[in-house]
């Protein structure tokens, strides 16, 4: 049984949050012709595309469009999907679009210790045993954060899709505030464990002077409200770097937290088409992405673009 519905927006389930046909944010005529006039202008000038800027103009066309995204973001269900007209686009003119609207939604951040900004998602053929990220394998990433290792908070994951696999690879979301609500029902002394700091393995890298592992709560109070740090199995390498073996407790709450969230009563799933962008609330949306198999063709394998987003000033304090 679940525990009755909390009437706040952010704390949705399956059956309460709203039609998947509300989750689409096409973008308007004005935003469109704006964004298009952007990447004909940049790809004569054939910069990269992490060194063009969002212009004051390009900004006031998509305000209003993306103003309506960035408040679903941060008070309603915490996810959704802009589409921008046409597919049929190459992928460079993708990566602009995608870049030059993330810029308005937020602020890019880098995602590891080479700077980089736009991450490439797609299975390298490695394992997360070697040490890699789960982003560039095809296994199943389990519910987590992105950037729960990371000293700055991380406010809003983007994702472009380019190619979907052959088959599996869905997008799984569940808000934190219903897994939150579940835990304090149902599994009291987890919810109050997940509130103490774990050692989190920096699988972003090592700049000088880092420890290998970082140490922070799953659960906390953060901008605006909970904030969620979680990718169990970074915590669990996390806790064999630091020599300190995780108690029966731990791993306990880490598995009624585990449970609560694969719960497929508070889920919602998709699977992302080319050209549609996925933002997501990183502080208390926890997100899956299924194990998947590939096309053969190198050309058709799966393929998404990552974006990693700080909040504009003002919209998450």
């Amino acid at each position: 049984m679940l525990t009755p519905t909390v009437l706040d927006p952010r704390a949705w389930r399956a059956d309460t949050v709203d039609g998947p046909e509300s989750w689409y944010y096409p973008l308007s005529e004005r935003s469109l012709a704006a964004l298009h006039q952007a990447v004909r202008n940049e790809q004569i000038d054939a910069r990269p595309v992490i060194d063009l800027r969002a212009s004051d103009a390009l900004r006031a066309a998509c305000a209003q469009d993306l103003d309506r995204v960035r408040a679903v973001l941060e008070a309603g269900r915490g996810f959704a999907i802009v589409s921008a007209g046409q597919i049929d686009r190459p992928p460079q003119e993708w990566r602009i679009l995608y870049w030059l609207v993330g810029q308005v939604l937020g602020r890019p951040m880098e995602q590891n210790v080479h700077g980089t900004l736009l991450y490439d998602v797609r299975d390298t053929g490695q394992d997360v045993r070697s040490g890699v990220r789960f982003s560039v394998t095809r296994a199943e990433s389990s519910f987590h954060t992105d950037n729960s290792f990371g000293d700055e908070i991380l406010d809003y994951v983007g994702l472009l899709c380019l190619n979907p696999a052959r088959s599996g690879g869905q997008s799984q979301l569940v808000s934190g505030y219903a897994v939150e609500q579940e835990l304090q029902a149902q599994h009291p002394e987890a919810w109050q464990i997940l509130h103490r700091p774990f050692h989190i393995d920096r699988r972003g890298g090592l700049r000088p002077g880092d420890e290998p592992t970082a140490r922070f709560p799953v659960l906390s109070e953060g901008r605006g409200g909970l904030l969620i740090r979680y990718l169990r199995y970074w915590i669990e390498t996390g806790h064999q770097k630091a020599e300190l073996p995780l108690t029966p407790e731990q791993v306990d709450a880490f598995d009624a937290l585990d449970a609560v969230a694969s719960d497929p009563r508070l889920r919602v799933e998709f699977t992302l088409k080319p050209g549609e962008m996925l933002f997501v609330n990183n502080r208390w949306i926890l997100h899956n992405r299924t194990a998947f198999e590939d096309h053969p063709e190198p050309e058709r394998r799966r393929h998404l673009v990552r974006l990693w987003l700080r909040a504009a000033s003002g919209h998450a304090d």
